[in-house]
């Protein structure tokens, strides 16, 4: 099974920006989509970016479009999240995720999904 290790997390003022990088090992990284999920004090954990394996593809919640960038280095076996332009709004617990199958197409649902630990962004007022 895949282990998912998330980093960058932080407390940001809004309208800053954060990366935050998820390193991924225990299987072959290039041929799974990864995404972001997040879950914010109260609410259901909720889709925020998907790339898939080769890098071609994302898709994104609307509330995140235009702000946020998802990324990946094979290489590195790594997935980024680039968020800009913060708001409150967007404070939550990051949780990196790693498709289940192999070289599939895009999905929202989290249960496609293996899950990373999270990490807290905050972003101030």
């Amino acid at each position: 099974q895949v282990q998912l290790v998330e980093s960058g997390a932080g407390l940001v003022q809004a309208g800053g920006s954060l990366r935050l990088s998820c390193a991924a090992s225990g299987r072959t990284f290039s041929t799974y989509n990864m995404g972001w999920f997040r879950q914010a004090p109260g609410k259901e954990r909720e889709f925020v970016a998907v790339i898939s394996w080769s890098g071609t593809n994302t898709l994104y919640a609307d509330s995140v479009k235009g702000r946020f960038t998802i990324s990946r280095d094979n290489a590195k076996n790594t997935v980024y999240l680039q968020m800009n332009s913060l708001k409150p709004e967007d404070t939550a617990v990051y949780y990196c995720a790693a498709a289940r199958l192999p070289r599939t197409i895009l999905y929202r649902r989290e249960d496609n999904y293996y899950w990373g630990q999270g990490t807290q962004v905050t972003v101030s007022s």
